[in-house]
């Protein structure tokens, strides 16, 4: 079952009631992406554990910001057309939906890499 943190709850509960229904939706999305995912606060943002690094979130006045690292961002930059992005990070405004679809593949492919250089490093 995934760990689910009081420290992100406290952080969620500190935004807007809209605000929160886009951070719980990124938050259930990774925590059902996998079911020994660790969560925790990490750089005072909500961050994602299994077998390595996977993802931080966090809300500002105008977005939500995504940060699955480069390699995350690299794979999909070719989606996110219409969101702002840089090397580690990509942002969705608050006045669309997020793209779920796009953050479970963003989400499962960190899982995949994390369990490939687990795998070889045990190799």
């Amino acid at each position: 079952m995934a760990n689910r943190s009081a420290l992100v709850d406290a952080y969620i509960a500190e935004f807007p009631p809209a605000t929160q229904t886009l951070l719980n939706q990124l938050r259930n999305i990774i925590l059902d992406s996998a079911p020994d995912i660790e969560e925790l606060i990490s750089y005072k943002m909500p961050a994602y554990k299994r077998k390595g690094l996977i993802a931080w979130y966090a809300a500002y006045s105008k977005h939500i910001g995504l940060y699955p690292t480069a390699s995350g961002i690299e794979t999909f930059k070719a989606e996110f057309a219409g969101y702002k992005w840089a090397k580690g990070s990509v942002q969705f405004p608050h006045n669309k939906p997020l793209p779920l679809e796009l953050i479970k593949r963003i989400i499962a492919f960190k899982i995949n890499e994390n369990q490939g250089k687990h795998s070889k490093k045990g190799s």
